[in-house]
């Protein structure tokens, strides 16, 4: 038998030919290799993520810490000199927290030189931050009866009020709780029942669920009132994440999609407010992006993703494209060894986000202008040299993967040139997929396509309460409050994050 590894011919040139093609196979597979390997033990970024950068930092600041507090210790005037920069440039704490005064008197107010007593002068007064552990408290509802005594069938009451858990045991605010633990704190049910029971609260997590998925029920048409405002705008980003599902009856969890769809204008000083709204779909399916986006006419800022091709097709709907996902491709190949042409090609690109962040925040007029006598250069030119490159290299090696992918996507690459809306890329949707990507690795996976609909309902009111600097937990224990209490169907508006108004404080006896 031959080996069929072995040539098939003695030609020189065929052989030749041959060995060259698997030269280039045999790079091609260890740019593979090396993208796993970093992949999996790598950095998965560009750049360090700020995270990661933190954790380092507050172990360095640590340590800083411990060597000062050794040194007060030892040296007193050093003590003092660090106390008085503190005062110096701690800023004043926020005036709506309650301040409790605690007064530190002398035990004598007779004078030790001549024994007159002494009165009052002024006073030092210092804030510090004080922290209360979360309690639990119960309110107890009274609702007095009243009869007549003339009438013995007549008996009055106020009407009990309106709950989300009728015969429940939790206030709107204690769900509000429980959902921002979930869906902003990634902290999953079970844990949260471990966090109540350490206070002697037992509640069990099927108990916890049943609270969220009234919640998401009651909240549901926010939600939707939420992605009509949204796809009213000229201008989206969209991206997709996946989103494990339990698979009942087969043992394991399916994937699901998690497709987000986020608008942010202040980048060229827009006054519309930002929000991201999540819808789940059982697959990633360009039937799905089509499915949500009926009726949205503008600008939709995506990756490479195949799927919302289909929409271009529709004259209503531009794709912009991305160029940090090109950026990545080059990035992926120069980090795993001297890659002259992938680094050329990320310093060209780089040239690109210098003059973006040079004009972030200006007009869409100026941010156009100067897209057009700056960055259009740098595009010009860039294509060519990318053609040019793919011409000398192997068709099937991860470079040529890298080139091909801007060239076949170069339109909407170079919308953002002609239109100041336009941002160079669709980080704004990456960074609202980076909460979804935390919560499923708290909690694995949702336990139903149903769960995966919950997910994206309460999470888009959380992550865009956050984006608009409204606090999650306030908003969502007010908006269940006022649904529950009858608000208005046609007045959905009132109700989304950034038209939100906390209600004003009530005293509990």
């Amino acid at each position: 038998m031959s080996n069929p590894a072995e040539p098939q011919t003695n030609d020189p040139i065929a052989l030749q030919a041959m060995l060259a093609a698997e030269r280039a196979e045999n790079e091609r597979l260890r740019q593979i290799i090396k993208e796993l390997q970093r992949h999996r033990f790598g950095r998965r970024a560009e750049s360090l993520p700020v995270e990661q950068l933190l954790l380092g930092l507050e172990e360095a600041e640590q340590v800083e810490a411990e060597g000062f507090a050794a040194e007060d210790t030892a040296d007193p005037a050093k003590r003092e000199a660090r106390a008085s920069k503190r005062r110096t440039n701690r800023g004043a704490l926020p005036a709506h927290l309650p301040r409790i005064e605690q007064v530190i008197d002398i035990p004598d107010k007779i004078c030790p030189c001549c024994k007159g007593m002494l009165h009052v002068m002024g006073e030092d007064r210092s804030e510090r931050l004080d922290i209360v552990p979360a309690q639990f408290r119960v309110i107890v509802t009274c609702r007095p009866k009243y009869a007549c005594r003339s009438c013995e069938e007549v008996v009055v009451q106020a009407a009990a009020p309106s709950r989300l858990v009728e015969g429940g045991i939790p206030t709107e605010a204690t769900v509000a709780h429980v959902l921002v633990g979930k869906y902003a704190d990634h902290l999953p049910l079970y844990r949260q029942a471990q966090i109540y029971a350490r206070q002697g609260v037992n509640l069990d997590r099927s108990t916890l669920a049943d609270w969220v998925g009234k919640a998401a029920f009651l909240l549901r048409p926010v939600h939707e009132r939420l992605f009509e405002r949204l796809k009213a705008s000229g201008k989206l980003f969209a991206d997709e994440t996946t989103a494990p599902v339990l698979d009942p009856g087969r043992g394991r969890t399916k994937t699901g999609q998690l497709f987000a769809y986020a608008r942010d204008d202040r980048p060229w000083g827009g006054i519309a407010p930002p929000g991201v709204a999540y819808l789940y779909a059982p697959d990633r399916k360009a039937e799905q992006p089509l499915r949500h986006l009926q009726g949205f006419v503008g600008i939709l800022q995506v990756d490479g993703y195949a799927g919302y091709r289909a929409l271009a097709e529709r004259n209503a709907v531009s794709l912009a494209f991305c160029w940090a996902h090109v950026r990545r491709r080059f990035y992926e190949l120069a980090q795993s060894g001297p890659a002259p042409i992938a680094t050329e090609a990320l310093q060209r690109i780089a040239e690109l986000y210098k003059i973006e962040s040079e004009i972030r925040g200006r007009s869409p007029e100026e941010r156009r202008t100067a897209r057009q006598e700056r960055s259009r250069p740098v595009i010009d030119t860039l294509q060519p040299w990318l053609r040019e490159k793919l011409a000398l290299i192997s068709q099937k090696s991860k470079l040529a993967e890298a080139i091909r992918y801007p060239l076949s996507r170069w339109a909407g690459l170079g919308r953002f040139l002609d239109d100041g809306r336009v941002e160079i890329d669709s980080n704004v949707v990456e960074r609202s997929i980076r909460p979804i990507a935390l919560n499923r690795k708290n909690a694995l996976f949702a336990g139903s396509d149903g769960g995966g609909e919950h997910w994206a309902t309460i999470a888009s009111l959380v992550e865009t309460a956050k984006l608009n600097s409204v606090d999650p937990y306030a908003y969502l224990a007010d908006v269940i409050t006022l649904i529950v209490a009858g608000h208005p169907q046609s007045q959905l508006d009132d109700l989304l994050p950034w038209a939100y108004a906390p209600a004003p404080l009530k005293a509990v006896a």
